[in-house]
């Protein structure tokens, strides 16, 4: 892994819970009963990916972690092959405020890809990042560089903690919450992170998932 300079300063980050001994061996085990779960899905995902459009099943992407350190992210593949060299011309087109790219009506997006991602599917594979100690279950969506590289001084208090794959923004209207919103949320998790949230969390995820609200 390595550091984003000059974004990040452990001085902003004083956030964090003194106390989260819990939160590893609480990730491992539960995230490990997900994946035996889960391991069908998997492979049906996977299948229809690869049957559908060309490409690998998995895409990989770096992202922005704990303390400013980046990480290969893992998703099912729901974009086409020339996605991020398309990016740059779609940013205009953003249906969301603030730093995050987010549209609606994406072209990058294959017809298999929108049904994962109105399912939040297509994040499963991230269960292996959280197994690997990028992640945790819950915390802040992991960000671009490009992203943190252009964050205001308080936006670098996400960084606090370990990115998730659910949260407070996840559960409260994903893309439809604005990117200030977004980080006051985030610094609030940060601030708390106790056990008690986390389960609150989880559970509304399934709401947040079988909903689809804020999923594009």
């Amino acid at each position: 892994m390595q550091t984003i300079q000059n974004v990040f300063h452990p001085a902003l980050l004083s956030a964090m819970p003194s106390s989260q001994r819990w939160k590893r061996p609480f990730d491992l085990a539960l995230g490990l009963i997900i994946l035996a779960v889960l391991s069908p899905v998997f492979l049906i995902i996977a299948v229809l990916v690869k049957l559908t459009s060309a490409g690998p099943v998995l895409f990989a992407q770096k992202r922005v972690g704990k303390n400013g350190e980046t990480f290969a992210i893992y998703n099912f593949r729901s974009m086409f092959m020339d996605a991020e060299a398309r990016r740059a011309e779609l940013l205009a087109t953003s249906d969301r405020e603030g730093i995050c790219f987010k549209s609606k009506n994406d072209p990058r997006i294959t017809p298999v890809g929108r049904w994962l991602r109105r399912l939040s599917l297509d994040e499963l594979p991230q269960i292996f990042n959280v197994l690997a100690g990028d992640m945790s279950l819950v915390g802040p969506r992991p960000a671009l560089p490009s992203e943190v590289a252009a964050y205001p001084v308080r936006a670098l208090q996400r960084l606090s903690v370990l990115p998730g794959i659910t949260g407070l923004w996840q559960v409260s209207g994903r893309a439809e919450i604005g990117f200030d919103e977004m980080v006051e949320l985030d610094i609030r998790y940060a601030r708390t992170g106790s056990l008690w949230l986390v389960l609150i969390i989880l559970a509304r995820t399934f709401e947040a998932v079988f909903s689809g609200r804020g999923a594009y």
